[in-house]
């Protein structure tokens, strides 16, 4: 029993923590946006559930910490819950009954009352502040440990893979794919999991060559040391760096803060890309995760950050920057999902108010209550498509940046 607490703690708590820390750091960008506004807030939660302790401040907003740590909401004034969805019904109540108790103008301190780009500002403050704090993330962490870029130096090739009808031999060194240059491993696994089906160019580097090659990505069911069981394209290489292949330098400040916008940039894109491919059906959305995924690559990291080095202070140390990068990603995921067009999420909202901005009418309630509705429904049925995929796997896929 004493085992298996301690598996769950190992994977619950640092789930917990990252999640909580970064829906609410989602939840006040909304909060201060919305403040700057002059919108008035009923409630800032960090935790849903029963309340565990709670004070009012001056504005009339609760905040408020409650029992079940699975991140936190804010509800502005007229909201019919949570999830900032208007109560069509009451909104014309609402505007009478604060006009005759405050005065006209007084219900332009409502959200639903202020203007259109208000609105749309307020609701994109949330993935802009998850994109924000992955930036702030990934530039503490270039400007601590630096950058290390290992290059894509073939190590083996399997036999009868793609790889090898297309010639590839051992120490080749990659040098571009489809035209454009490479520098390191992590950019070809990229490249070849997004390319299943469909041929890739690589350039090669072969003992001063350079020799052209041409392979097409096949999708393995593979067992991965983390992932479990996961069906992924492969073309079958093993990439091993030489000494000389590696290349490290520090980062000032500025540097980091730029790749750290490089870092999203193509974490958006490959995500981007990915679901693009599953709504063509060249994906089947294996590597979709839903919260067992994400706990267990919590899990994970943490499991790997500890066994790194039995040293109580290079452990603490490891644990932490593990933690800063994992939490950047998961981040950089949270703002992306909350960006679908889907009602119930921000990108929902964001799409009524383009309507609204184009049509000078707002959608009407009828079709938002179906709109929610139809969003509830299919954000539910995506995380259960996401947590089968967990049950499936048992673990997050990690992209490991020396296979292809």
């Amino acid at each position: 029993m004493t085992g298996f607490l301690g598996q769950a703690l190992l994977y619950i708590v640092p789930f917990l923590l990252v999640l909580t820390f970064i829906v609410t750091i989602h939840e006040l960008g909304h909060f201060l946006v919305a403040r700057a506004f002059g919108v008035k807030v009923d409630r800032f939660s960090i935790g849903f559930g029963k309340t565990i302790v709670a004070r009012t401040d001056k504005h009339g907003t609760e905040w408020r910490l409650a029992w079940l740590p699975l991140g936190g909401y804010v509800k502005f004034s007229g909201d019919l819950d949570a999830s900032s969805v208007p109560d069509q019904a009451g909104l014309a109540e609402l505007r009478q009954r604060v006009i005759a108790q405050n005065g006209p103008g007084a219900e332009r301190d409502y959200f639903h009352f202020k203007p259109i780009w208000q609105r749309a500002l307020i609701v994109a403050a949330g993935p802009a502040a998850n994109f924000l704090l992955a930036m702030v993330l990934f530039t503490v962490l270039f400007s601590v440990v630096g950058e290390q870029i290992a290059a894509p130096r073939v190590a083996t090739v399997v036999p009868g893979s793609p790889a090898a009808v297309a010639g590839f031999q051992p120490r080749d060194l990659i040098t571009a794919i489809n035209g454009r240059p490479v520098q390191e491993g992590l950019e070809v696994t990229r490249t070849v999991i997004m390319s299943a089906g469909d041929p890739v160019r690589f350039t090669v580097d072969r003992g001063g060559q350079v020799v052209n090659l041409v392979a097409t990505p096949e999708r393995l069911l593979v067992e991965d040391e983390l992932a479990g069981r996961v069906r992924i394209a492969r073309i079958g290489l093993e990439m091993q760096p030489l000494p000389q292949d590696f290349h490290f330098r520090r980062l000032n400040p500025v540097e980091a803060a730029g790749k750290g916008v490089e870092t999203i940039g193509t974490t958006v894109g490959t995500t981007a890309t990915y679901l693009g491919r599953i709504f063509t059906g060249k994906e089947s959305g294996d590597l979709l995760n839903g919260p067992l995924g994400i706990a267990k690559a919590a899990g994970g990291v943490t499991r790997q950050a500890v066994a790194a080095n039995p040293d109580p202070g290079y452990m603490a140390a490891n644990l932490a920057l593990t933690f800063l990068q994992f939490a950047a990603i998961v981040s950089i995921g949270i703002g992306i999902v909350n960006l679908l067009p889907i009602p119930v999420l921000d990108g929902g909202h964001l799409l009524f108010y383009a309507y609204e901005a184009v049509a000078r009418r707002p959608v009407p309630a009828r079709v938002q209550e179906v709109g929610y509705r139809v969003g509830l429904a299919l954000l539910v049925g995506l995380m259960l498509f996401a947590t089968w995929n967990d049950l499936q796997k048992l673990s997050l896929f990690k992209f490991l940046g020396g296979f292809a």
